[in-house]
């Protein structure tokens, strides 16, 4: 069993709870999850490319998993100055990221605004901009955080993520999800559900020039083609459509989303 290391770092909005593992000299992979997750998430995906020579970085995002939630709202921007703040505080100068759902929106500001700091960048079932049929839903779900706790979001948005045919199959994700969902601080899920709200990256994107690889669930609503029209956007930009796969192709279709993820690892940097 490889050797996980448990770190804190000081953030703009609290401390940032980190796990780290694979060699001290290997380059930089920071990966950064969906809301109402945590790094748990990246567990095996993180593990792969240890073994494959990189140092890697897992951080919980601000209010989520073990990282601290300073009060609501907060901003994308925010989320990207959390990233920076950890690579700042690690001193590591540059760094390859990986970021998925609310990871990869955060993931576009640190490519356009932060380009010197990052090698590569991997953005799965991920969005630039926020429509209003997209923005809509989340004001019901803030309100029943706010009134009965992120317990209460549970069960509707993990089938949401992977379909109950497939949590009912796979009990033990099932309950690591449920359970993970449901142990989110309100303020950090609000906070980062109005973050989630103001995303405006869209216009911006062509600006990236970071070598970047795109990766979506087939079966991930309207994404497919969302990203498929991100990566018009950006220069050099490689789309991986996972079959099969739902919002999080990593966990409900690992060996196909692991062998995009090498694809992109084997390219030279």
């Amino acid at each position: 069993m490889m050797h996980v290391e448990h770190l804190r770092v000081q953030g703009p909005g609290g401390l940032i709870a980190v796990q780290a593992q694979g060699p001290m000299e290997g380059p930089v992979v920071l990966m950064a999850h969906s809301i109402l997750a945590s790094s748990m998430m990246w567990s095996a995906q993180a593990t792969l490319l240890a073994n494959q020579g990189y140092r890697v970085i897992r951080a919980d995002t601000r209010g989520h998993g073990e990282s601290e939630a300073s009060a609501a709202p907060y901003s994308m921007q925010d989320l990207g100055n959390d990233s920076i703040a950890l690579l700042d505080g690690l001193k590591i100068n540059r760094a390859h990221y990986i970021g998925l759902s609310l990871g990869g929106m955060s993931g576009f500001g640190l490519g356009i605004q932060h380009p010197h700091r990052f090698l590569s960048l991997v953005l799965c079932d991920t969005r630039a901009d926020m429509t209003p049929a997209f923005a809509a839903p989340w004001d019901e779900r803030i309100e029943l955080a706010q009134t009965q706790g992120c317990q209460a979001l549970a069960q509707s948005t993990a089938e949401r993520w992977f379909g109950a045919a497939f949590l009912e199959s796979h009990p033990a994700i099932a309950s690591q999800f449920i359970n993970t969902i449901g142990h989110t601080s309100v303020a950090g899920f609000v906070g980062c559900a109005r973050a989630i709200q103001g995303l405006d990256y869209l216009t911006q994107a062509p600006q990236i020039r970071v070598p970047t690889t795109l990766i979506v669930g087939a079966n991930d609503g309207p994404l497919p083609a969302t990203m498929q029209d991100l990566q018009t956007r950006i220069t050099g930009a490689v789309l991986e459509v996972i079959p099969g796969a739902g919002h999080l192709p990593n966990i409900d279709q690992p060996e196909a989303f692991n062998s995009a993820l090498l694809r992109h690892f084997s390219k030279s940097f």
